[in-house]
């Protein structure tokens, strides 16, 4: 050990430059790593747009959104119901419990 040392202590241009190379190597075996596809986080969540270019933010919120926002109420696994009126646009998302898949919301508002 103490002659490992001592070399390092000697050598201080070989021990420098072979921290480089396995520094830049590394920089490199890093590059060339695939990044593997990142897994959806997000929740299921299907989203009701409406629209009426006459109806006022008051208006929109009575007559699009509240009665929207009543019947996605009553459907199996609703999680979460938020909505956005404004001037003559009204967004509700409804938010469902991961178990029912994707396809499965999505079927029951249609029907809705």
């Amino acid at each position: 050990m103490d002659q490992i040392i001592r070399y390092a202590l000697n050598h201080k241009l070989v021990v420098l430059l072979g921290t480089a190379i396995m520094a830049f190597y590394g920089l490199y075996a890093l590059s060339q790593l695939s990044v593997g596809a990142v897994p959806d986080i997000t929740n299921n969540q299907v989203q009701i747009i409406t629209t009426s270019r006459s109806l006022s933010t008051e208006d929109v919120e009575r007559y699009l959104t509240y009665p929207v926002e009543l019947e996605m109420a009553n459907l199996p696994g609703v999680h979460e119901i938020r909505s956005v009126s404004k001037f003559g646009l009204s967004v509700v998302t409804v938010v469902f419990d991961d178990a029912l898949g994707t396809y499965l919301p999505r079927q029951l508002i249609a029907e809705k």
